[in-house]
């Protein structure tokens, strides 16, 4: 679609789609309770069946599409998306893509170590592993009982070691009395590697997890503990909708990071599509609803109708859930979709 690039779609408020995170695989090999709880995502829990799920061939579409339309980042999440076969191949078809500058992975890093090198000679540009304690104990709960910590350290400093260009980064969900107790731990064992911490607020995604505001540490207290210890300077945003704050130690360790959804809500920067493994496009982390983008594939849409669909979505797009949230109090539980079906 020669050209068509320069007419990037905006939404109600000005907002450019910028950003797609597609959702490979609905299935993930922990069980976070903030996340996919055992209790629901049990052994008889039904997940898509591969026929269910787009194909790559499909998201490639919706990737080529995107990038006429703005988008310059795609982010391959899950659910667990090194659990998908031949994600490698997909990576390659990313970022063989004119118009994309940015290729990342989410991952639990169970399974990053045997993949990595191939990911990387791909075209993979950044690795994102979620890791919510270094204690044992509290990382086994944390994964609901699913993973060891240590294979998932090895893996964070294999990667580290290929040297992605755009790094390897860490994302820590803090939730009160569960493992904001080991916030300096985390900062102490990667100051001076290189690999940039991100504390994320314990969130409302979904309606599985029995969130409570009480249970949300503020990223301000965690970058006053943080502060205390080792002496922060702020660092001023990379991009318009870079969704951390961005802070470096003053004695030159490196970086942290804060996402604050809930306390300091960024909606009025949001450039965020997420597309879910079945097809289903969200303009909304805390959405109810999304688009069923695979009926249209499948039944012979040809680009440029996809392209007016995916316009169409976004050009009335004027979702600002947590700005609403902390305008008006905390909403009554209500259906949302649940993180693990379109990645964070």
């Amino acid at each position: 679609m020669p050209g068509e690039r320069s007419r990037h779609v905006r939404d109600q408020y000005g907002r450019p789609l910028q950003d797609l995170r597609i959702s490979v695989m609905d299935r993930c090999n922990f069980r976070c309770p903030y996340c996919m709880p055992e209790a629901k995502y049990h052994e008889h829990f039904r997940f898509l069946e591969p026929k269910e799920r787009l194909n790559f061939d499909e998201i490639e579409r919706v990737a080529r599409v995107a990038v006429s339309l703005g988008v310059t980042k795609l982010r391959l999440t899950g659910g667990e998306p090194l659990l998908r076969p031949g994600l490698t191949d997909l990576v390659g078809r990313l970022a063989a893509i004119d118009g994309v500058n940015d290729v990342a992975l989410t991952t639990n890093a169970v399974l990053l170590e045997r993949h990595a090198d191939a990911l990387k000679s791909a075209g993979l540009q950044r690795i994102t592993v979620s890791l919510d304690s270094l204690d044992p104990a509290v990382f086994a709960r944390m994964s609901g009982g699913r993973a060891q910590l240590d294979p998932v350290l090895s893996a964070i400093a294999y990667a580290q070691g290929l040297g992605f260009r755009g790094g390897v980064k860490l994302n820590t969900v803090v939730q009160r009395g569960v493992n904001d107790a080991g916030v300096l731990d985390l900062a102490e064992r990667f100051r001076h590697t290189g690999v940039v911490l991100r504390f994320i607020e314990y969130m409302d995604v979904g309606t599985r997890n029995h969130w409570e505001r009480s249970e949300v540490v503020p990223s301000a207290e965690l970058r006053e503990r943080i502060n205390a210890r080792w002496p922060l300077e702020a660092v001023g945003p990379q991009y318009r909708g870079e969704v951390a704050r961005r802070y470096r130690y003053a004695d030159g360790a490196g970086e942290v990071g804060f996402i604050s959804s809930v306390s300091a809500p960024f909606c009025g920067d949001c450039s965020r599509a997420r597309l879910s493994s079945e097809g289903q496009l969200y303009t909304c982390l805390f959405a109810s609803k999304g688009t069923d983008l695979r009926d249209i594939l499948r039944c012979g849409a040809d680009d440029q109708e996809l392209r007016n669909v995916l316009s169409g979505i976004w050009s009335v797009r004027t979702d600002r859930y947590s700005e609403e949230r902390a305008e008006h109090g905390d909403t009554p539980t209500s259906h949302r979709i649940e993180m693990n079906y379109i990645g964070g």
